[in-house]
C-alpha cells in the first residue's frame, strides 16, 4: 500500500506547493503527495512558479488545496513548512507533525524565493533518506 506524504502551511502558494513538487520529482511515485492550508490562498505565488521553473519544475498545474481531516488521519508523514499567522498554524492541527519552520515567500524578493527554494529541497531529500531508513 502507498503511503501518503502531506506538506501543510497556511496559504498553501509556496512553501508546501514546492515541497510537493521536490518530493513528486524525488521520491519517484512510492508515495502519494499531497500538499494543503488552513486558509488556502486563490492562486499560487507566482514569485514561487518562476523559481521553481528556474531549475525545471513546471507548478503551472498546481493550485492551493484546503487541508481536510481526511488528509491527516491517512497521511504517514505530516510536514509543517512554518507558521507566521498562530490562530491558522497548521501545526495546531496536527499530531506528530514534523516542523521545518521555513520562511513564507509571500512579499519576498526573487533571491530571497530562490533561497527558500534551496531550503526545501535540502529538507525534502532528507526527509526522503529518513523515510527511506525507517522501512
Amino acid at each position: 500500500m502507498t503511503k501518503n506524504v502531506l506538506f501543510v502551511c497556511v496559504e498553501n502558494a509556496g512553501r508546501s506547493q514546492m515541497a510537493e513538487a521536490f518530493f513528486r520529482k524525488f521520491a519517484e511515485n512510492k508515495f502519494n503527495v499531497i500538499s494543503a492550508g488552513t486558509t488556502p490562498s486563490p492562486k499560487l505565488n507566482p514569485v514561487v512558479i518562476e523559481v521553481m521553473k528556474e531549475i525545471g519544475i513546471d507548478m503551472t498545474e498546481q493550485s492551493p488545496k484546503t487541508l481536510s481531516n481526511s488528509m491527516i488521519s491517512n497521511s504517514f508523514k505530516t510536514v509543517n513548512m512554518g507558521c507566521m499567522d498562530k490562530e491558522s498554524c497548521p501545526v495546531l492541527f496536527v499530531k506528530d507533525v514534523i516542523d521545518w519552520n521555513i520562511p513564507d515567500p509571500k512579499e519576498k524578493t526573487i533571491d530571497q524565493v530562490r533561497e527558500i527554494r534551496d531550503q526545501i529541497e535540502k529538507e525534502v531529500l532528507n526527509l526522503i533518506v529518513a523515510i527511506n531508513d525507517e522501512k
